[in-house]
């Protein structure tokens, strides 16, 4: 992993390889899913191909956003499986061979530390690489349940 696409949810700025990532596109038409699990906001339809949209706020234990913005959707794929995460702001693409790779700190809240690989200690604050089969685990549970 040597660069992240990266987006900010809460007060957190997390990354993902970029290779993973489809495409970033703005907030889409939700469908919500009855009896989902709170963290699956819904579906979208991306040009006939519906996908699981999760709220990255809502699964890592934060309230959902009061922001008059919406979210942006951060269309990844592992295993050629499509997943919109919501995110509340996205970033650029981050260079991070360079950067020391550490294991996640403590002070970061334990619900989303389980969605993590570990962090990147950047000169201004802390990137967390986010693990994406984690992410995609929890829409398979999700859509089997």
């Amino acid at each position: 992993m040597s660069q992240l696409s990266t987006f900010v949810v809460g007060k957190y700025l997390f990354g993902v390889d970029v290779s993973l990532v489809q495409e970033v596109v703005r907030l889409q038409s939700i469908t919500p899913v009855p009896l989902a699990a709170p963290a699956i906001a819904g579906l979208i339809n991306l040009r006939g191909e519906v996908l699981t949209a999760i709220d990255l706020r809502v699964r890592m234990g934060m309230t959902r956003s009061t922001s008059e913005r919406d979210p942006v959707n951060v269309v990844i794929r592992v295993d050629d499986e499509p997943v919109s995460l919501l995110v509340d702001e996205i970033g650029g693409v981050l260079e991070v061979s360079q950067v020391p790779f550490e294991q996640t700190p403590s002070t970061v809240d334990e619900r989303v530390r389980e969605m993590l690989l570990g962090a990147y200690t950047l000169p201004d604050r802390l990137l967390l690489a986010l693990n994406a089969q984690r992410v995609l685990a929890l829409a398979e549970d999700a859509r089997a349940a």
